[in-house]
């Protein structure tokens, strides 16, 4: 297979960033450097990365963002505008317990990793890593995300059930969950997988209407007290798994 393609899957960097720095020639494929972009390997070999290519991951950036409604996770769309557009140097979180502050060039390559859709708010993760991306996105990743959505309308009787385990959408099963009543228009949701508006098309199929949706985690990682609007850097002692 490709040697980019391996390097994402065991988890070293992106493919983007394998080819980078394949490139640059900070890859040693059992103890040489590698040849070339789209050199071919077993999936056996052993992989290192120059301390060139480690120092330039370790400066890689990962911010977190507290979107508020109204914002796209994504791509810009006519009359709003990205979640990307709030990580600027007056919305960085003064509260937060770190001496790093908003770089112009961290901009460069930072994407989120993950979507929350419109009209939802709360945890967002923007990345340079590669590592991290693949780690939080796709509906393969492990990753716990936990959110507390209200709603109104009433909950079919075996609802609860429905919502913890034995709905499907687009015609494919969806993956265990873990759902409960907060109070009575209150409910959390813990998921590990992240399907199009699934927790809104998840309520209506069991009776129910959402009318406000906040992620407060991602994996080990919370929203805690971070403002809407404002952003803070990943700590050096936090991580998502």
């Amino acid at each position: 297979m490709r040697l980019s393609k391996l390097m994402s899957e065991r988890g070293i960097c992106s493919r983007r960033e394998a080819d980078e720095l394949i490139e640059h020639g900070w890859v040693l494929v059992d103890g040489q450097r590698a040849s070339g972009l789209g050199v071919r390997v077993s999936p056996e070999v052993r992989i290192t990365l120059l301390p060139e290519a480690r120092r330039r991951q370790e400066r890689r950036v990962t911010v977190l963002l507290h979107k508020p409604v109204g914002y796209v996770s994504g791509q810009p769309e006519p009359g709003y505008q990205p979640a990307a557009a709030l990580i600027r140097a007056g919305a960085q979180y003064a509260a937060a317990a770190d001496a790093r502050r908003f770089r112009p060039a961290m901009l460069k390559g930072l994407a989120p990793a993950g979507r929350l859709d419109i009209d939802s708010s709360g945890l967002l993760v923007l990345t340079q890593d590669g590592r991290i991306a693949r780690q939080l996105i796709g509906e393969d990743s492990p990753v716990e995300k936990e959110y507390l959505v209200r709603v109104e309308g009433q909950l079919a009787e075996n609802g609860l059930a429905l919502l913890n385990h034995g709905l499907e959408l687009d015609g494919r099963a969806l993956r265990p969950a873990r759902v409960e009543w907060i109070n009575h228009s209150q409910l959390r949701f813990v998921l590990n997988e992240g399907r199009k508006r699934q927790i809104r098309r998840m309520c209506e199929l069991v009776g129910l209407k959402v009318t406000g949706l906040k992620r407060v985690r991602i994996g080990r990682v919370r929203l805690g007290a971070l403002p809407p609007g404002q952003w803070r850097f990943l700590g050096e002692d936090e991580s998502f798994a």
